[in-house]
């Protein structure tokens, strides 16, 4: 069936029978939105309308399945046409409506699927002791606070602190760090961090700035009598020899997040400690 064709049709005989898409609509029980779908050529009617559509327009179904008024010496011909035509066409639509079927069971399947992955996604970072990622069923993990780690970070920036306060007195040291990766090995821990430094001072009233740094370092922890004590660190040097000595010092995963300390706002909050620590030591 051409349904273009049957749309224009049915838009002509209309017209003829001087009857608005409204009007028209009303006798047969449909909007006039269907209507004007009909003769646009975008669908056809429902098999329950076609008799009712025929008697107000004054065809036959014949006519009407042709497109077209039908002689009555072809009216046999196109009759048994009309019919093929008409298999063909529930044929195609049977076929398009298994094909949308198929289409919205296999986007539920991986739907359901990707719910599952990311439940096991979650699963694995419980297991880890990792916060999970999607919440998934409205399950929440976040791990414990791992005490250990707080205080290797303390005794940390506590050896920074007295570092920087050991060369002058009455400079004052202040640091924010943050940490990328906690290794343990044989009772002693590798801490890869970047750092940030700041000496300040006071003179006569006025705050003045000694030094400052903004550099990566790796830490080397060890438990002695139950206190953590930084016995080495590591950073590499400036000019031709920082790339090669980033290779060395630091993991390459470790490395990859470090690259990004300019772009992902890290230099800035680590900077933004730092005055808060002033403010709250110099009440400035």
């Amino acid at each position: 069936m051409e349904q273009e064709k049957i749309g224009k049709f049915i838009l002509k005989l209309r017209k003829e029978k001087n009857m608005t898409q409204q009007e028209l609509a009303d006798k047969i029980g449909v909007t006039d939105r269907a209507i004007s779908k009909w003769e646009n050529g975008r669908g056809m009617p429902d098999f329950s309308l076609i008799k009712p559509l025929c008697k107000e327009l004054g065809i036959t179904v014949n006519d009407l399945i042709s497109g077209e008024k039908i002689e009555e010496e072809n009216y046999q011909e196109k009759l048994e046409e009309n019919i093929l035509n008409t298999i063909d066409y529930t044929n195609k639509k049977i076929k398009k409506n298994k094909n949308v079927f198929k289409i919205i069971i296999g986007t539920i399947i991986i739907l359901i699927l990707l719910l599952i992955t990311m439940f096991l996604i979650d699963v694995r970072m419980m297991n880890q002791n990792k916060p999970v990622l999607f919440s998934t069923w409205g399950f929440k993990y976040m791990p414990a606070i791992d005490l250990k780690e707080e205080e290797i970070k303390l005794s940390i920036k506590k050896y920074l602190v007295e570092k920087g306060e050991s060369e002058i007195k009455n400079i004052k040291t202040f640091v924010s760090m943050k940490v990328y990766l906690i290794e343990e090995k044989n009772k002693s821990y590798h801490i890869y961090a970047w750092v940030r430094e700041g000496s300040y001072y006071l003179d006569k009233e006025q705050l003045k700035e000694y030094s400052s740094s903004s550099i990566p370092y790796k830490f080397t922890v060890e438990n002695i009598n139950d206190e953590f004590i930084v016995t080495e660190y590591k950073i590499p040097r400036d000019g031709s020899y920082y790339a090669s000595d980033m290779k060395k010092i630091f993991p390459r995963s470790v490395r990859r997040d470090m690259d990004k300390v300019y772009t992902d706002g890290t230099i800035q909050i680590l900077g933004m400690e730092i005055e808060e620590q002033i403010k709250l030591y110099f009440h400035k």
